[in-house]
């Protein structure tokens, strides 16, 4: 089991080449206008990319001018435009043909079993080294409490070893943004930082889901098709079938009709026991604290490389909860975010050295002090800050600086 927060009874306290060229704007529905979060953006054949915040905003960073971009994202067709400094794309719905039975049919646990055959085949058959972009922020209530940011390189083996044991991560930059109110001395850490993206990389991990013995504990259901960009997927549903030792999942596994490679996988622990939830959730708590799991969610996404072969491209966690003391009234609610986007590829390959990794039971509170730079946005590309999100790191900086 994965144990991935800790609550703590205290007080929170290598460039790459310029990237001069930058292309700022934002992506809503062409039809509502409403903002498109997590939509895809990257620059056709370069490999750099990034994503869309909640506002659908973005920046993207080259060290070249910046002539095309492309987008794309779940259930809209994609697009290739010409870049242009504050462009406002206009991400058109994507219509399909219900009519097609053949879209539909089929035996949903025969699929999943058929795509987890051919992972070997579907993803990376060799070891690769990627530049990321990791965000975690921490609410309290409504209100931010911690906003930490880190660059990082993660080197991933092939796939066809299905193992993430010999996949690493380690920070180059970091900037880390607490609270100095007293009342939030409760405070909650994230374990594992950007590690947690390769341990939760749900196609790679076969200790998640996608293994014999797990897949026999599901049920699969055929649910309405959806494109990702503009090829097809089978979307199908999984519950779980039966009471386990440990805590499963629910959620929706979107699959590529045509080559049977996983595209997008979102899963969300099953609550039901909460002394089960409880035990994958929390590491540790100060004595005396009750702890209550509310929500435990991952996002697992893929996108093709140039050679066509399927990669982790986005990945984000959520987890909810409450915590109140022994002899108070009132819990207070708390929700702990944890978002990575692949932005570019480096080569060659090389292996992260194991002295220099970001381990799982890492904290990034802890490291960021050795990587803090004051020109945290100058040379990478970022998850633009939502407009809520700025505005609470705004109030966290001054609040620090008294």
């Amino acid at each position: 089991m994965l144990s991935i927060i800790t609550l703590l009874l205290s007080a929170l306290m290598l460039q790459p080449q310029s990237l001069e060229y930058s292309v700022r704007g934002s992506v809503v529905d062409a039809q509502s206008r409403r903002p498109v979060a997590a939509a895809s953006v990257y620059i056709p054949d370069r490999g750099i990319a990034t994503v869309t915040n909640e506002d659908g905003t973005f920046v993207i960073k080259s060290d070249s001018p910046i002539s095309k971009l492309g987008f794309t994202h779940l259930g809209y067709r994609s697009l290739t435009l010409d870049a242009e400094e504050g462009m406002k794309v206009l991400l058109p719905p994507m219509a399909y043909p219900l009519q097609e039975a053949s879209i539909i049919s089929g035996d949903p646990d025969r699929i999943v079993r058929a795509a987890v055959d051919k992972i070997k085949e579907n993803y990376p058959d060799r070891d690769e080294l990627l530049r990321c972009f990791y965000r975690e922020t921490i609410r309290k209530r409504q209100r931010y409490i911690a906003v930490n940011e880190a660059v990082a390189r993660m080197y991933k083996h092939s796939y066809a070893w299905r193992s993430i044991s010999g996949d690493r991560t380690a920070l180059e930059k970091s900037r880390i943004i607490v609270s100095q109110r007293r009342r939030d001395t409760l405070s909650v850490v994230m374990v594992g930082g950007p590690n947690t993206a390769t341990t939760l990389d749900v196609v790679k991990n076969p200790d998640i889901i996608f293994n014999p013995t797990d897949l026999e504990l599901y049920t699969f259901k055929m649910e309405s098709p959806a494109y990702i960009g503009d090829r097809l997927n089978f979307v199908i549903s999984v519950e779980p079938a039966v009471r386990a030792d440990y805590p499963l999942y629910r959620g929706r596994i979107y699959i590529d009709r045509e080559s049977l490679a996983f595209r997008r996988v979102e899963l969300s622990l099953d609550m039901s026991d909460p002394v089960k939830a409880t035990r994958m959730m929390l590491l540790r708590r100060p004595a005396g604290l009750r702890f209550t799991p509310k929500e435990l969610s991952i996002v697992a996404s893929y996108g093709p490389g140039e050679d066509g072969r399927m990669r982790l491209d986005y990945f984000r966690s959520q987890m909810a909860f409450n915590c109140d003391w022994k002899r108070r009234l009132l819990a207070t609610a708390y929700t702990a975010v944890s978002e990575l986007v692949v932005t570019d590829k480096i080569e060659p390959a090389v292996q992260i050295p194991r002295a220099g990794q970001f381990r799982s039971n890492d904290v990034l509170v802890d490291q960021a002090p050795l990587f803090l730079d004051p020109d945290f946005w100058k040379d990478y590309n970022i998850i633009e800050p939502s407009e809520s999100l700025e505005s609470a790191s705004g109030r966290l900086v001054r609040q620090s600086s008294k």
